[in-house]
């Protein structure tokens, strides 16, 4: 940090943000003290990992007194979405800086530095509230998920936990589709070891011998790449599981053996933890391998 002069729109402070995340085992949340994109308008870089902002809600309802509740789903689907740790978070802090500024959601974006902006509103009538949201693609504009929800507001806060929960439980696997869809449209030869993983990921239940070797290989690329991603480091010691089980192995010795190896290598300390593949490949692997022949320690992964 030394040399920062404040300004959160310097590059090297996501970096920090998110190794602070990763080391503390965080939720992914960039906690940016102001938006300095929106004072200097200069973009701020894509992180590795899939990017959403949660951007204030508009109050449709003409009654100044619901923006409480606005600016409260806002700070709940972010919370939200903050669990999964296949995703890198705006803060509600710096999202709701653009509360009452007309910009669009590609602008919001660019200065942001996320791929995804869910965007909403809140209309209320009577006792009942209408809740709309939709989630925004920056790279082009398209929306790519749209939903409603209507209900009374005899309980604000279990009202908002319910929508938030509903709401981040769409978005992470729609996400996850729509950055898989981006790989697959780019040329291999210009993939990055997130691209190469996302490949491989679209094959992680793979029916057939052919599919899993297609999947093991893009793998081999994203780990060479990149020795230390975690995601790739355990969806390649999984499919080595599965490849034993199923009898895909021509030599399951081998890949039982790499298949801990890689197993090991997802749980080092120093290898980002944001993904749930390491967790529960690690966490199965002693369980689901057949067992033909001795089996090493659960303490050696």
């Amino acid at each position: 940090m030394t040399g920062w002069t404040g300004d959160p729109s310097a590059p090297g402070w996501r970096k920090v943000v998110a190794s602070v995340a990763d080391l503390v085992g965080g939720s992914g949340v960039a906690q940016e003290p102001v938006v300095g994109a929106s004072v200097s308008g200069a973009a701020l870089p894509l992180p590795s990992k899939p990017s959403i902002a949660v951007m204030p809600f508009a109050n449709l309802s003409g009654d100044p007194e619901q923006e409480y509740f606005a600016d409260g789903m806002v700070e709940e689907i972010t919370n939200a979405l903050s669990r999964f740790r296949s995703l890198f978070v705006i803060a509600s802090s710096s999202a709701l800086t653009f509360k009452g500024n007309a910009v669009g959601a590609q602008e919001a974006a660019r200065q942001l530095g996320v791929r995804y902006v869910l965007e909403g509103s809140v209309r209320k009538a009577g006792s009942r509230v209408r809740i709309s949201v939709k989630l925004i693609d920056a790279a082009d504009g398209s929306q790519i998920w749209t939903n409603r929800f209507e209900d009374t507001l005899e309980d604000v806060f279990e009202l908002q936990d319910r929508i938030a929960l509903t709401v981040a439980g769409v978005i992470e696997p729609t996400v996850q589709w729509a950055e898989i869809r981006r790989a697959s449209a780019r040329s291999p030869e210009n993939m990055g070891s997130y691209d190469l993983y996302l490949r491989a990921l679209h094959h992680r239940f793979a029916s057939n011998r052919q599919e899993s070797l297609a999947a093991l290989g893009l793998l081999t690329r994203s780990i060479a790449i990149d020795p230390e991603f975690g995601p790739a480091l355990s969806l390649a010691a999984r499919l080595q599981q599965q490849a034993v089980v199923d009898g895909w192995s021509d030599d399951q010795n081998e890949s039982r053996s790499q298949g801990i190896a890689l197993a090991r290598r997802a749980r080092r300390p120093t290898t980002p933890r944001w993904s749930e593949w390491r967790q529960s490949c690690c966490r199965d692997w002693p369980r689901n391998m057949p067992r033909r022949g001795p089996w090493p320690s659960r303490q050696l992964l």
